[in-house]
C-alpha cells in the first residue's frame, strides 16, 4: 500500500476578515467554494474563526485572529491563464483583474511585458497579492493558482539555495523552470532567481529574488500547511523545517529563509469542524499547550 503524501495547503492570516474574503475570492475565480467555517473559542486572540476554501481548484485556509500579522507580497499568488485550456483566456484575465482592482492596488499595472502579453500585479482590498499572467500555450503547463515566494532584503538571492532546501525536505517533489537575471538589471545581481518553480508534493511553487527596497519580509500573515498522517511524519517536517526556536507554538514554525509553516495532523480540521462544543474546546485547550503538536494528545482530547 503506498504510504500516503502530506498535503501542503496556504493559510492566510486576517484580523476579522477571513470568511469576508473567501465569499469574496468563490466569486472572482471560477471552481471555487467555501468549504467550511469553524469557530474556535477561548485562543490568544479571543474566539477565532477559521474558514477552508478553493480557489480555481487550490485549496486554501483562512483564520480570523486577530491583527497581529499583515499580509504583504513577499508571498503572492500566480493566476495562470492559459490560452489551451481556457478558450478566453485574455477576457478572464481581465475580469478577474477588474474585480480585483475594486479596492486593490497595482504593483505592476495590467499590460504588455517581455515575458507575457498580458500580466499585472495587484494587491486587493484585503491585502493579499495575485500575479495575473497570460501564459504561453506552447509551454509547459501549470495550474491556475501558484504560490510565489519573493526572497527579498537579506534573503535576496537565496531564492535558489531555498528551492534546493524545500524539493530535499518534501520527498515528491522536483524542480522545474529556472531563468536567471542577466548582467545590467541592478540592483539585482547576474545570476540570481528572476524566476524558478518546483513541485512540492503535487503543489506547484514558483519564486524569485528581487534586490529592490521593499520593506517587507515573510512573516506569519502566510503560511503553508503540512498535512500529516502520522506522529512520525510530523516529526519530520517539524525536525526539517523549524529553524526559529522563539516562532514555536501551537503547531507553527520557522524555516531558516523566515517563511511560516504549519505541520498539522490530517484530521484536525475534522475534530474542530465536527466535534461538539465541549471536544472543540478540549481539543483548543491541548494544543494551545504545544510547539510541536502530539498527535496521540490531541485525539484523547477529542474522544474523551
Amino acid at each position: 500500500m503506498t504510504k500516503p503524501a502530506p498535503t501542503i495547503v496556504p493559510h492566510l492570516w486576517f484580523d476579522k476578515e477571513a470568511y469576508e474574503a473567501a465569499q469574496f475570492y468563490v466569486t472572482v475565480f471560477p471552481d471555487s467554494e467555501v468549504r467550511s467555517r469553524v469557530v474556535i473559542p477561548d485562543t490568544p486572540s479571543g474566539d477565532s474563526e477559521t474558514v477552508s476554501f478553493k480557489v480555481w481548484g487550490h485549496d486554501f485556509m483562512a483564520i480570523s485572529a486577530g491583527p497581529m500579522f499583515k499580509i504583504n507580497p513577499s508571498v503572492s499568488f500566480i493566476v495562470n491563464f492559459d490560452p489551451s485550456r481556457e478558450s478566453d483566456a485574455k477576457g478572464m484575465l481581465d475580469r478577474v483583474w477588474e474585480r480585483l482592482f475594486d479596492g486593490g492596488t497595482a504593483l505592476m499595472p495590467i499590460g504588455e511585458y517581455p515575458f507575457s502579453k498580458r500580466y499585472g500585479w495587484i494587491q486587493d482590498k484585503y491585502g493579499v497579492s495575485w500575479q495575473l499572467i497570460l501564459t504561453n500555450p506552447e509551454g509547459e503547463e501549470r495550474p491556475p493558482i501558484v504560490p510565489n515566494l519573493m526572497f527579498v532584503g537579506d534573503n535576496s538571492g537565496k531564492a535558489e539555495e531555498a528551492m534546493n532546501y524545500y524539493v530535499s525536505v518534501f520527498r515528491h517533489s522536483r524542480k522545474g523552470h529556472i531563468a536567471r537575471y542577466p548582467a545590467g538589471m541592478e540592483p539585482d545581481r547576474e545570476g540570481t532567481i528572476m524566476f524558478e518553480d518546483f513541485m512540492l508534493e503535487n503543489v506547484w511553487f514558483s519564486a524569485m529574488d528581487s534586490a529592490r527596497a521593499h520593506g517587507y519580509q515573510f512573516n506569519e500573515a502566510i503560511s503553508f500547511m503540512v498535512y500529516c498522517d502520522t506522529q512520525d511524519e510530523i516529526d519530520y517536517y517539524w525536525d526539517k523545517l523549524s529553524a526559529v526556536p522563539e516562532a514555536e507554538q501551537c503547531g507553527w514554525c520557522k524555516d531558516r529563509f523566515g517563511l511560516s509553516w504549519q505541520v498539522v495532523p490530517r484530521d484536525m480540521d475534522e475534530m474542530l469542524s465536527r466535534g461538539t462544543p465541549e471536544q472543540i474546546q478540549r481539543v483548543t485547550e491541548a494544543f494551545m499547550k504545544m510547539k510541536k503538536f502530539d498527535l496521540a494528545e490531541l485525539r484523547r482530547a477529542a474522544e474523551a
